[in-house]
């Protein structure tokens, strides 16, 4: 298809012309034909002159082109034939082909296929053009036509009849003038509605204003290119008197981008002129850079957002470096950026330092002065790291943190250098003070630097600036030392001793000790002293400082306990709850302190976590801490210690027609009243403290209460072993209360045994006399010597024999540091050999290390040793003259285990065992807890067990 035939008279671009007229070849053009398409698709540019806008007429025609094909080819195309309408181009294609072949008459010509036709008016083309779809029309009412086609018309001119024309300037310079004034005149028409320094004007020109230059652009034939380079190069200087928003900027840069594939198309002076804004353009934003911090302040988000739309304007810059002949930057732009940065930096530095501390200033004040200045740049340095690096670095690829720290770090390391060499010989605690709040700063850029991935601090010019504070650092701590027993007094006057709020159960006093402590620790954490050898001196003397400020509170709540006055039959003591509270506050939250001021040790290692010092210091406190929470404790029980003594006594003193649970039923409402109120008023730790306590309390008094009755029935202890477990049941409270393991432990064992023992009878309490000495065990082997005995039964003869052999390391028990011992030797329990009698060895004098070699034989059954208890008594005893003889310690031996009792001797034989030896001991509280229930007995048997133990018992001294 091709827009128009090749006979002229066709064409017609005149309104009202005649059919036949004559055209003259500027106003024809002709497109290209596009073969075998429906769609096709031209993109071709043509130009015609107007001589009449109110009458010409543009004319376009669309035709189908038809070369001439011979028959043969013709009747090929009979496989590419589709549907009847493709059936009936088919023989009209043989026809034309068959006439062209010579069988046409004469007269006959071969001509095109008409597709239709389009007539626009020039008066009806926008002076801006248009770009649309046009319908296609018929030639007349016979001709059927269907399809649309797109034009792009645009009415320019060449030449204009104006003043600036005359002069022989450009449509691209009319347009740069026009725009420049239209610019200002509209941003000066938009200020009344604009914030005060606002930057937030677009460049959004009036409809009037828009419309001019729409004109003027499309009259001037400027391209889009063109177009977007004039805007830019107006907008961009205006802009460096006039603020404008940088999105809107940045928008102009993306245009010039998106039509710079035409920019071959540039001429050369506009070319350069576009080079110029660039040039001039990058000058004035690294003179903005340079003063970074005052035109795009870290904490005003929208200057924020303005510095990332420059510097992506920035980044634009420098995609188009490369596309110039003549380059628009001397250097590349990345360096420039970086020495403006640097620059800033600097120049910010300078103006910091003489606001703050000008080196004409005497030391002293210079020194205050500084403190403020490294707190500034340290904030700076956060801002840059936080809010400027992520920026500058994501979008120009420039590490504009490493490169301020680095600058601003070593500006400030030499100045604190010359200072504290020109104090530290005037120190005084005014000047330790200052010198100490400027190295806390100093260690915090250190360490905020060391926090970084990939950043090597010993690289610092900080890297050693510790030193000349260490004295400074030890005169603070002791004024911090003061301080916090200061603070300590002050909260202890003050405080009430009464629950903070609803939400805690401690004083005023404790959460300001708290506080202080806490912010200690944090204190040590920020120091981060980096010597190793002089943190353990500082941390080891900070350390026994805190302790000693903690165990000062506690003195301090001791004194302030004792002061309050005390409400009449109160039991339960609301200071004490609090000040007990108080105290297991403090042990935490020095305790975490404490473990906060570890150092490291190098080579020294560490134990349990801490170095050695501050582990012993921490442990100390925590046992003194212990013990003040269980002298508390016990004061806060003891209030309570009549009332349960009187509940016990009632129970003991119930007859036995009361049943078990109504006779402890006022001592459980008592406990359950009394522990309601403590829960209400104790913190977990210091309830299972009170628990335990009053545990020990309630065995104690029904030891005490057992103690005190004799000879009473067995219903009476019956109703104590009730009561025992009710009291477990009700301290363990389903698992809420104490464990069972520490309720069944102590003093519980004990009472559970004598209830158990004085509901046997009296052979069996003998028996379990005999069994408690075999249970034990000696504590220290070596204490009280060893004896070496042989021991085994002779099953023929029916009689045991027992050997006696040496002994070693005895007790001195002589004035001569020497001992005169001999061994008895007996079988019991009594009753199970009535008729044996113990046996002696000899007395060896003077000596610790005797040797008997002798041996005894007790004719007894084997099956008296077989039973449960069963045993032989070795008692050593150290001869004197002239008083009764000295006891100087024992040991049982099960009669079960020895030879010849569990299996019988082989042909009778006497073959003897093997030596034992055994540990001496003295006898322990739970064999004498039974002879002394024994002693209670009034009946003969037990009588008679006591009256012949009496005598040996009163020889035996307690285990010191």
């Amino acid at each position: 298809m091709e827009p128009g035939p090749h006979k002229e008279q066709r064409f017609s671009f005149r309104k009202g012309a005649k059919r036949g007229s004559p055209l003259p070849a500027k106003c024809i053009q002709v497109t290209e034909v596009k073969s075998s398409t429906l769609n096709p698709v031209w993109k071709e540019h043509f130009l015609f002159e107007i001589e009449d806008v109110s009458t010409d007429l543009l004319h376009l025609d669309i035709w189908d082109h038809d070369d001439e094909v011979s028959l043969m080819e013709a009747c090929r195309k009979l496989n590419e034939v589709i549907g009847l309408k493709g059936m009936s181009r088919y023989f009209k294609q043989i026809v034309k082909s068959a006439r062209a072949n010579g069988t046409a008459r004469p007269t006959e010509d071969h001509t095109d296929d008409f597709l239709g036709c389009l007539n626009i008016p020039v008066w009806e083309v926008p002076v801006a053009g248009e770009d649309r779809w046009f319908k296609l029309e018929p030639r007349s009412s016979a001709s059927r036509v269907q399809g649309d086609c797109q034009l792009a018309l645009k009415l320019i001119t060449t030449q204009r009849d104006t003043g600036m024309s005359q002069r022989g300037r450009s449509g691209f310079l009319s347009y740069l003038l026009l725009l420049s004034r239209l610019l200002q005149f509209e941003h000066r028409a938009q200020e009344p509605f604009l914030q005060p320094n606002s930057s937030s004007w677009r460049g959004e020109l009036s409809g009037p204003a828009a419309t001019v230059l729409c004109l003027h652009g499309a009259q001037s034939n400027l391209s889009e290119l063109q177009l977007a380079v004039l805007h830019w190069q107006v907008s961009s200087r205006h802009h460096q008197t006039c603020t404008l928003d940088y999105g809107y900027l940045l928008g102009l840069l993306e245009d010039i981008e998106a039509h710079w594939e035409e920019a071959a198309s540039l001429p050369q002076e506009q070319e350069e002129s576009l080079a110029d804004s660039f040039s001039a353009f990058s000058e004035f934003v690294l003179r903005l850079l340079r003063q970074l911090r005052d035109y795009f302040p870290a904490t005003n988000s929208t200057a924020v957002h303005r510095l990332e739309l420059l510097l992506k304007c920035l980044d634009k810059l420098q995609l188009f470096q490369p596309s110039f002949e003549i380059c628009p930057f001397e250097t590349e732009l990345n360096m420039d950026i970086a020495a403006a940065l640097k620059r800033g930096n600097r120049e910010w530095y300078d103006r910091l330092l003489n606001t703050k501390s000008p080196r004409e200033q005497s030391g002293l004040k210079r020194l205050a002065g500084l403190v403020e200045l490294v707190d500034t740049v340290y904030e700076d340095l956060q801002s840059c790291y936080g809010i400027y690096a992520s920026l500058f670095h994501s979008i120009i690829k420039i590490d504009f943190f490493t490169l301020t720290f680095r600058q601003l770090e070593r500006l400030v390391a030499e100045e604190v250098w010359v200072l504290t060499e020109e104090l530290s010989p005037k120190m005084t605690l005014e000047v330790a003070s200052q010198l100490f709040e400027l190295y806390l700063t100093l260690a915090d850029i250190q360490r905020f630097w060391s926090s970084i991935p990939g950043r090597d601090s010993h690289t610092l010019a900080l890297t050693g600036i510790h030193a000349p504070f260490l004295p400074a650092v030890k005169l603070w701590l002791q004024v911090l030392r003061d301080q916090a027993k200061w603070r300590l007094q002050g909260a202890v006057d003050v405080d009430t001793l009464e629950p903070l709020d609803a939400s805690s159960k401690h004083s005023s006093s404790a959460a300001t000790a708290s506080l202080c402590f806490s912010h200690i620790q944090e204190l040590w954490a920020c120091l981060a002293w980096p010597d190793p050898a002089q943190a353990q001196g500082l941390g080891t003397q900070l350390s026994q400082d805190l302790c000693e400020a903690a165990l000062f509170y506690t003195e301090l709540l001791r004194k302030k306990v004792h002061t309050q006055p005390r409400a009449t039959g109160e039991t339960v003591s609301e200071p004490l709850c609090v000040v007990l509270n108080n105290v297991e506050l403090l042990r935490r939250v020095v305790g975490q302190a404490l473990r906060g001021l570890a150092w490291s040790e190098g080579d020294a290692g560490l134990e349990g976590g801490l170095p050695r010092p501050l582990l012993s210091c921490t442990q100390a406190l925590d046992e003194d801490l212990q013990r003040e929470a269980r002298t508390v404790t016990a004061h806060l029980t003891s209030k309570m210690v009549g009332d349960i003594r009187k509940y016990v006594q009632h129970i003991s003193l119930s007859p036995d027609s009361i049943q078990n649970d109504e006779a402890v039923a006022p001592l459980m409402k008592y406990l359950d009243e009394k522990l309601t109120v403590l829960n209400s008023l104790l913190v977990k730790e210091n309830l299972s403290r009170v628990l335990e306590a009053l545990w020990e309390l309630l065995l104690q008094t029904i030891l005490q209460a057992l103690g005190t009755n004799v000879d009473v029935s067995a219903d009476f202890y019956s109703r104590f072993h009730f009561t025992l477990e009710a009291l477990v049941t009700f301290f363990h409270a389903e698992g809420k209360g104490l464990p069972l393991e520490n309720l069944k432990d102590g003093s519980y064992k004990k009472l559970e045994e004598e209830l158990r023992l004085h509901k046997c009878s009296t052979r069996e309490c003998i028996e379990q006399y005999y069994l408690d000495k075999l249970k034990q065990r000696s504590l220290e082997q070596n204490r009280f010597g060893r004896l070496s005995i042989r021991c085994h039964y002779e099953v023929a003869e029916q009689r045991l024999a027992v050997e006696v052999l040496h002994a070693a390391d005895l007790l001195p028990l002589d004035a001569n540091g020497l001992s005169d011992p001999f061994v008895i030797v007996e079988l019991g329990p009594p009753h199970f050999f009535p008729l044996v009698r113990s046996q002696r060895t000899q007395v060896k004098s003077r000596t610790l290390h005797p040797v008997y070699d002798e041996l005894f034989y007790f004719s007894v059954p084997a099956e008296a040793c077989r039973r449960r208890g069963a045993c032989v008594l070795f008692t050593v005893m150290d001869h004197d003259w002239l008083s009764t003889n000295d006891f100087a310690g024992e040991v049982a031996l099960s009669l079960g285990n020895i030879g010849g009792i569990l299996r019988s001797q082989v042909g009778g034989s006497t073959k003897a065992e093997q030596p034992i030896t055994l540990h001496l001991r003295r006898p322990r509280a739970q064999v004498k807890s039974t002879l002394r229930m024994l002693e209670g007995r009034t009946n003969r048997e037990a009588q008679e067990f006591v009256k012949r133990l009496r005598e040996l018992e009163k020889c035996m001294e307690m285990d010191p």
